[in-house]
């Protein structure tokens, strides 16, 4: 059983190395910035945007209008003459008349409501720009940290399958001394059953193994999410030299949130000019050229043709509409809840980047710490390891040195995958996420 064991654990790990596709962050980012739904919907609403910020939508152009027409009237009649009395009847008389014509209208000025409306459709257009922008940002951190993730649990699994080849080689060496009579059937059956128990850890670490990597490739909108992918990196690398007066720099320069804070204020501003242009007159052009043709069966002519030019132009004031001065009042306190909410997000963009930095320190730290614990756990694991095959160590010291080498690399690993999430989390903040495409 141990053999069949072994040799399924050996199959299972040999098939993903060999299988697997290699994937360095910056092309698993580029495969997601491409093929990623959610962008790709994201994109398609910005574009719905600047399709909208146009002159036509704001009303700068002239509507034109072609009418055409057509009215029949089929009458009866009795007409007394006033004469001689006499009565005169028609009867099924019928008139056509036939009319066509094109209309230009156009306002010339409306108190500068159109323009605004124009600024307040550029402005959208910026916004939409600034959600995509938001949403690749969002993109390119969620993949980081699922691709560092599957780093840290692909070398988790490998930590675990050392420990089943440590594992089975007590078990051989229990077994050889129980054999001869050095070791009890008591220290045979627990090397057993640390075995199976390291087994199962490196089976179910497989499952872990295989779900992150489905996320990674779903989010990829990789279509087979199954296919095995390796990592070009060997371990998790950290770069320990941010500041973070250049990363607070950064987040009041470049930070999108608060890039789209500013331009929900802009809109503010110009809804309450489009209020305001309320307070002035407005003109309005109107063209037309018409034609009409008519048939008579009773007038004094039978047809008529009529055709010619028209041109109006029209001037008002609105001078109460009871909604304006409400109005006024709820549009500068939108002016002032944008202002505040702007405020509000820098102070929590600011303590955001202050708690994710002294994380990003104290991890910096625990590192350095972790990476000396390894060290040192290898070194008494070695030491065991002989005392063991000298037979001056017990199988249950043994097993203790063995789990206490691989907590220390599991809390290293833990230690890297945290400072890293640090890292990225700084990045994002300050505007710089995009520096893992350079």
């Amino acid at each position: 059983m141990k053999k069949t064991t072994i040799a399924l654990l050996l199959s299972i790990f040999v098939t993903e190395m060999t299988e697997a596709q290699t994937y360095t962050l910056r092309k698993c980012i580029e495969t997601g910035l491409e093929n990623n739904y959610s962008l790709r919907i994201t994109r398609n609403e910005e574009e719905v945007s600047r399709n909208n910020a146009t002159l036509a939508n704001a009303g700068f152009l002239p509507g034109i209008d072609i009418t055409a027409g057509y009215n029949g009237a089929l009458d009866n009649s009795n007409s007394e003459l006033r004469s001689n009395g006499e009565v005169q009847e028609i009867r099924n008389s019928l008139d056509h008349t036939l009319k066509t014509g094109i209309g230009v209208s156009w306002t010339a000025f409306d108190g500068f409501k159109i323009s605004t409306t124009y600024k307040q459709l550029k402005e959208m257009q910026r916004m939409g720009e600034t959600n995509t922008r938001i949403a690749i940002e969002d993109f390119i951190a969620d993949i980081a940290s699922e691709y560092y993730n599957f780093m840290r649990q692909r070398q988790r699994l490998n930590n675990y399958y050392n420990a089943v080849l440590l594992s089975k080689e007590r078990l051989r060496i229990v077994e050889e001394r129980y054999n001869i009579g050095n070791f009890s059937r008591l220290d045979y059956q627990q090397a057993k059953v640390d075995f199976n128990a390291d087994s199962a850890q490196f089976i179910k670490q497989q499952e872990v193994v295989i779900t992150s990597r489905i996320a990674l490739n779903e989010m990829m909108a990789i279509d087979l999410v199954y296919t095995p992918i390796e990592t070009i990196e060997g371990q998790i690398e950290i770069d320990s030299t941010l500041n973070f007066n250049d990363l607070w720099n950064g987040t009041l320069g470049s930070n999108a949130y608060l890039l789209l804070a500013d331009q929900n204020s802009n809109m503010a501003q110009l809804d309450y000019k489009k209020i305001m242009s309320r307070d002035y007159p407005y003109m309005k052009l109107n063209l037309g050229y018409d034609y009409s043709y008519s048939k008579y069966d009773t007038n004094s002519y039978t047809r008529r043709n009529n055709w010619g030019g028209s041109a109006s132009i029209s001037i008002g004031f609105r001078l109460w509409d009871g909604k304006r001065r409400s109005q006024k009042r709820n549009a500068r306190i939108e002016i002032e809840n944008a202002r505040l909410q702007r405020e509000q997000l820098e102070l929590n963009l600011k303590a955001d980047l202050g708690n994710m930095w002294h994380a990003y320190q104290n991890n910096l730290q625990l590192l350095n710490l972790e990476r000396h614990n390894v060290i040192t756990a290898r070194e008494n694991h070695e030491i065991a390891k002989e005392r063991y095959m000298l037979g001056d160590l017990s199988g249950i010291e043994m097993r203790e040195a063995q789990q206490s080498l691989l907590n220390a690399e599991e809390r290293l690993l833990t230690v890297e995958f945290d400072t890293k999430i640090c890292e990225i989390s700084l990045l994002l903040i300050s505007g710089n996420i995009m520096d893992y495409l350079k």
